[in-house]
Formats: C-alpha cells, structure tokens, sequence
C-alpha cells in the first residue's frame, strides 16, 4: 500500500484544511489509521486516529476542532482540521495499519500564520 498525503498549506489562524490521504490499495480491512505531526524540533506526535469498527481519539490539543473520517470506496482518508492555530504548524503525516504492517504517507506541509 502507497500512500499520498495531500492538502496542506498556508491559512491563517481560525482557517480550516483538508488533508487527503490517497492509498493505491484497498484501506478497507485497516485496522488502525491516523495522522500525525511534526513540528520543527519537537517529536512526531499522534495527533488524530481512528480503528475498526470507527471508533476515533485525538490528542487534547486538537479535540473538538479536528476530525478524522474515512471513504473505503475511495480508499481515502482525511483529517478536516477547523479552527487552526499557529501551534498546529507542523508537517502532517498518514498512516495505516493492513494486516499488522504499518504504511506512512510522505507529509504535507500546514502552515498556520498569526
């Protein structure tokens, strides 16, 4: 499974952005999906995820302003991010998990000005 991470860029501060997350084969039976974040000199964080059966957390920092879904028929998933702040400046990665084996998307960049 590839993955192709999409829809970053510049907002400002109270904007909104969709990230995309395209894989090349079916996410249908991923048991575990999420994006992450990294910020220039800090550690990659877990920022939103979701398992089977649809079940989704997010850190503290993000609750109640971002969303993570996903379309099994386009084998896509997002994270609609509302409300952005410049602490949410970071570049943002995809993960899926299939069968055990875990894939990660190249990053998109979101950039959040005050």
């Amino acid at each position: 499974v590839q993955l192709q991470a999409s829809g970053g860029g510049l907002v400002q501060a109270g904007g909104s952005l969709r990230l995309s997350c395209a894989a090349s084969g079916s996410i249908f039976s991923a048991d575990f999906m999420g994006w992450y974040r990294q910020a220039p000199g800090k550690e990659r964080e877990l920022v939103a995820l979701m398992i089977s059966g649809g079940t989704t957390n997010y850190v503290d920092s993000v609750k109640g302003r971002f969303t993570v879904s996903r379309d099994n028929a386009k084998n896509t998933v997002y994270l609609l991010m509302n409300s952005l702040k410049p602490e949410d400046t970071a570049v943002y990665y995809c993960t899926v998990r299939v069968r055990g084996k875990s894939f990660w998307g190249q990053g998109t960049q979101v950039t959040v000005s005050s």
